[in-house]
């Protein structure tokens, strides 16, 4: 009887990702082995400190330092990199795609900024590079795209990419929990690293959209040509007064065709409580997709965590034993190294609704010269309402002032900051406006 051949994985890191990928790849081998027909078996874990493996009661046996090691041994086909970053991370990559093994990535930062590089790499020595889990822990949407829905050509994509900040604007929305108070549950619940500014400064997020626009347009993306900004610096106050008007605060990375260019953004935006995404919550990731043939489609599940980014990390690696994997990598013209960069709308061209809050003096006339010089830049009002000062404003705005929220009709963005600007010059408007997109539904294209 011909015997079958042993098939290794090892894996690089044993962080939260790397531990949950190590218990899925051992206490679970035996179902997956008969789930897909492949007599695969993780051989190693390779890290320079192994007490989250060891209190995850992994066999020591499997625990090496030194990468070089692995890269030689032969029946090691798949080496999964889990450490992060992009210094030792990107180093790591191009040894292991030059040892010809096959590369699986949960580093969403690493693809987005050397991408391309990795891609020719790993085409130049004949191995596949796999990343499912870099975008939506374990929501398939990479796999959505190149598989499921190559059949149509994409108008729009819209996501809910970071549980951190969906977690902590949830509990701002419907708790009225401050940002400090929610970033502090967050941190103590697992959500949110100790330093959370990849995550609260939109960053995490333009990672991803990045990775996810490159291969849903077939581009290549720049990813300093994103526009972000974060949740960093919400006030409730303009939370609340958006719940009032029907509107929920969303951190949305946004990829959509405008005049026959792509746009690109990541910024809070308000969306209709009605819009599919507005009830996305708590650490929950959603990704909307306005496809030709299909219409509207959303993937939703949990985007982040060890156990469901493991999910994702292990079919990748599943995949490219069946062979399944390397036949995408080696046809479809849609990854990085394989396309021209996209044709990006200029900074500023964008048209959207906006919501805007205004601290004025209360005094007759300051409207009208606000109005003014919306109507200079032909910026349409929707609607303005006088709000009364809440108790935390209060402790800034004394009696003499007034917070009053304008909502415009859609407008081009850079006239609307040229006339906030203007504005903020005047000697009746305390500090500066607040300004937050207003994304409506994107209409289907099929």
């Amino acid at each position: 009887m011909k015997k079958v051949k042993k098939q290794a994985v090892a894996i690089l890191g044993c962080g939260t990702v790397g531990g949950a990928t190590a218990k899925l790849l051992t206490q679970d081998i035996d179902f997956l082995r008969k789930r897909t027909g492949v007599n695969f078996y993780l051989k190693y874990i390779i890290d320079i400190n192994f007490n989250h493996a060891k209190e995850l009661n992994l066999d020591n046996s499997l625990f090496v330092s030194n990468l070089d090691d692995v890269l030689a041994d032969p029946e090691v086909l798949v080496v999964v990199e889990l450490v992060g970053g992009t210094t030792f991370a990107k180093k790591a990559a191009i040894k292991i795609l030059n040892a010809k093994k096959n590369l699986v990535t949960a580093n969403k930062a690493l693809l987005a900024k050397h991408g391309v590089e990795l891609f020719s790499i790993a085409r130049k020595n004949k191995v596949s590079i796999c990343f499912e889990a870099t975008c939506a822990g374990g929501i398939p949407i990479i796999r959505a795209i190149y598989d499921g829905l190559l059949a149509n050509k994409h108008d729009a994509l819209y996501g809910i990419v970071n549980g951190t900040c969906n977690y902590i604007l949830t509990e701002m929305t419907l708790n009225g929990v401050s940002y400090k108070r929610a970033l502090k549950e967050a941190q103590e619940k697992g959500l949110a690293e100790a330093d959370p500014t990849l995550d609260v400064s939109g960053m995490d997020s333009a990672h991803k959209l990045a990775i996810l626009s490159s291969i849903t347009f077939g581009m290549q993306i720049d990813l300093d040509s994103i526009t972000v900004s974060g949740i960093d610096k919400l006030d409730q106050f303009d939370i609340n007064s958006g719940k009032e008007l029907g509107y929920i605060i969303k951190l949305i990375a946004m990829a959509r065709h405008d005049e026959g260019q792509l746009s690109l953004r990541v910024a809070p935006s308000f969306i209709s409580t009605e819009h599919p995404l507005a009830w996305v919550s708590g650490p929950f990731n959603a990704i909307s997709l306005y496809s030709h043939a299909l219409g509207h489609s959303m993937y939703y599940g949990r985007g982040a965590g060890g156990s469901p980014t493991a999910s994702a990390v292990v079919s990748d690696i599943i995949g490219l034993f069946l062979g399944t994997a390397e036949k995408f990598f080696k046809t479809l013209p849609i990854w990085p190294d394989k396309t021209k960069p996209a044709a990006l709308l200029p900074s500023g061209e964008g048209k959207g609704r906006y919501y805007l809050r205004i601290v004025l003096k209360n005094y007759a006339g300051v409207l009208a010269k606000i109005a003014a010089v919306f109507a200079d830049y032909n910026i349409s009002i929707s609607s303005v309402i006088q709000k009364e000062i809440t108790e935390e404003m209060a402790e800034e705005i004394t009696e003499s002032y007034v917070p009053v929220v304008i909502i415009t009709h859609k407008v081009r963005e850079e006239a609307l900051l040229k006339a906030i600007a203007k504005v903020d010059t005047f000697d009746f408007v305390k500090g500066k406006i607040v300004y937050i997109s207003i994304m409506d539904e994107h209409e289907e294209i099929f």
